[in-house]
């Protein structure tokens, strides 16, 4: 059974830091794994992918120079550090995992988590 398993999640002020993590099991690691954010009324957006090996990640413009996407191989884990966080960073955020490539286009990606939390306030 394909499980990801989001946490980390929870509330912080403008400016603060987050760590979250996603576990992945009941998959080969050689997949794309993505991080994805939606808040209410608002369309899914994809902030940051990572290849299944080697460096090769991407960002979304809102949020780089910010995060970080990282992969534990030895946990079968996905982090995203998270730091100098506003207020627009609120929404729910989702990993997902896919066979398609590297990419933040939601529909690439055939495995989601259900997601954490996060909330910044001002």
């Amino acid at each position: 059974q394909i499980q990801l398993v989001e946490s980390g999640g929870g509330s912080v002020q403008d400016g603060g830091s987050l760590r979250l993590s996603c576990r992945v099991s009941g998959i080969s690691d050689r997949i794309y794994m993505g991080w994805f954010r939606q808040d209410p009324g608002k369309e899914r957006e994809g902030i940051a992918a990572i290849a299944p090996r080697g460096p090769r990640v991407v960002y979304g413009e809102s949020v780089k120079g910010r995060f970080t996407i990282s992969r534990d191989s030895s946990e079968n884990a996905v982090h995203l550090q998270m730091n100098s966080l506003k207020p627009e960073d609120t929404a729910m955020y989702s990993c997902a995992a896919g066979l398609t490539g590297l990419s933040l286009a939601p529909g690439d990606f055939q495995f989601w988590g259900r997601g954490t939390q996060v909330t910044v306030s001002s």
